[in-house]
């Protein structure tokens, strides 16, 4: 049991990490060249599972193409909004995917929606509201670059959102396919999007900055390591999916403390205290 909720641990840490990482990288460059290197790369990693990932039904593929099409919309949205607001914020904010998720259970999977779970979303909601009226003196204190535009946090909503119908998807499709074929499928369509929004928008990228962006390195190694072992603890037998979406949440807490400690953000204790609100909500939702 220990192995499952420990590799669950870990892919909710480096997710708070990756959130980190592509604020890094976005400070050398675009949302765009940022995105297609992270999935060139990424897609490179995995290309040892080639072999096992072929044999799928012709339909499948379209499914998969259909969520990297998500994904694709998805990532260029988070990216966009974590580029300009605090890392801190995103983290936080990034915890509403739960509550969408919960939502889309709810009304395509038909999954009931007990009193724990009602109060366990209206919690979250509290959170998430609170984040929005902070106290008067962090608005009045704020320093600049703290304020955020709203169209920057509804973006970072419709990646949530996007990332829910992800995760939906995820659960229809391993149905009925495996691991490595999603991964190597889903990275694959990825960069073929990315590349075609290239050049269809005939959006200007530097390869040689991007190709020394050590960032975006990083954060495609961060990125196939956290999947997998998430793939391997929905292996196990014995893993609980509400658990498992409740450890997930641990990157919030490295976002926060990283965004006071490294991006030298302000109002770290009322991110926090939204953070445990929300997290209290799922803790009472999922057990």
């Amino acid at each position: 049991m220990m192995l499952w909720i420990l590799l669950v641990l870990l892919y909710g840490v480096l997710k708070g990490v990756r959130e980190v990482v592509k604020k890094k990288a976005l400070e050398k460059n675009s949302t765009i060249e940022v995105l297609f290197m992270y999935t060139l790369l990424s897609f490179i990693i995995v290309l040892p599972d080639a072999k096992a990932a072929m044999g799928m039904e012709p339909r499948f593929y379209f499914y998969v193409a259909v969520k990297s099409f998500v994904i694709f919309l998805a990532w260029i949205l988070s990216f966009k909004a974590l580029g300009e607001m605090p890392v801190s914020l995103y983290g936080v904010l990034d915890l509403s995917r739960v509550m969408f998720a919960t939502l889309l259970g709810v009304a395509v999977l038909h999954e009931t929606l007990g009193a724990a779970q009602t109060v366990g979303l209206v919690l979250v909601s509290t959170g998430l509201l609170l984040l929005k009226y902070k106290p008067r003196s962090l608005r009045e204190n704020a320093p600049d670059g703290q304020s955020v535009e709203a169209k920057y946090i509804v973006m970072a909503f419709a990646s949530c959102i996007l990332n829910a119908v992800s995760g939906l998807l995820d659960k229809l499709l391993m149905k009925d396919i495996n691991s490595s074929q999603l991964q190597f499928w889903y990275m694959l369509f990825l960069v073929l999007m990315y590349l075609l929004f290239i050049l269809l928008t005939r959006t200007p990228v530097d390869y040689g900055s991007v190709v020394r962006n050590k960032w975006i390195w990083l954060l495609s190694v961060l990125f196939v390591i956290a999947d997998r072992a998430l793939f391997i603890a929905n292996g196990i037998p014995g893993s609980r999916i509400t658990v498992m979406t409740l450890l997930k949440q641990a990157g919030c807490i490295v976002t926060i403390l990283a965004g006071r400690f490294l991006f030298k953000e302000k109002g770290t204790a009322h991110k926090l205290v939204c953070a445990a609100v929300i997290v209290a909500g799922i803790v009472i939702a999922v057990l």
